[in-house]
């Protein structure tokens, strides 16, 4: 798909955090530079809203990390860690994510997911189809659903340049 980037875009974009995270340490033992994925993921077009969808736990050794996000401009979401009488926890955002693009595509010509999670491929298609959006994806390739990269009209692969994706990375090309 052509690709069209200007000034004037007015641009959303949507973090899973969840995923970002466990992506950065799974595949280079590193933290995410969200500075830098906004930075990039926007480029010289109108920022119209950020959002991160993050998970509390019960100890709340997160909120620097929430408050951090907040200074360079994301506005965080969050949510409660469940868990279950089995020991099982969960933290998905998937849902809401997918709510409020939807919800902010009128006002967007442009919204951006950072995540690499192949459930949103229907989302893109119905920001595509039905609300006229283009939609990008940002996220690390090798941990990147293929069918989330071909639907999306543009995918930066974040593994191409870690260092510049990633806090404290040593070691890496």
């Amino acid at each position: 798909m052509a690709v069209i980037k200007h000034p004037a875009q007015r641009v959303g974009v949507f973090i899973d955090t969840q995923n970002l995270y466990h992506s950065a340490k799974h595949l280079y033992k590193s933290r995410v530079n969200f500075a830098n994925v906004l930075a990039e993921a926007v480029g010289d077009r109108i920022l119209v809203r950020a959002i991160a969808y993050v998970i509390s736990t019960e100890s709340g050794e997160e909120s620097n990390f929430f408050d951090a996000l907040t200074k360079i401009g994301i506005e965080t979401k969050v949510k409660g860690l469940q868990v279950f009488s089995d020991g099982a926890k969960k933290a998905d955002w998937d849902v809401g994510l997918a709510i409020d693009a939807v919800k902010l595509a009128p006002k967007l010509d442009t919204i951006i997911l950072a995540t690499g999670d192949g459930d949103f491929v229907p989302l893109i298609e119905y920001l595509d189809m039905n609300m006229g959006c283009q939609v990008e994806v940002v996220s690390f390739g090798k941990s990147s659903s293929q069918k989330l990269k071909e639907a999306a009209h543009a995918f930066t692969d974040m593994c191409e340049n870690p260092k510049k994706f990633l806090i404290g990375a040593r070691g890496i090309n």
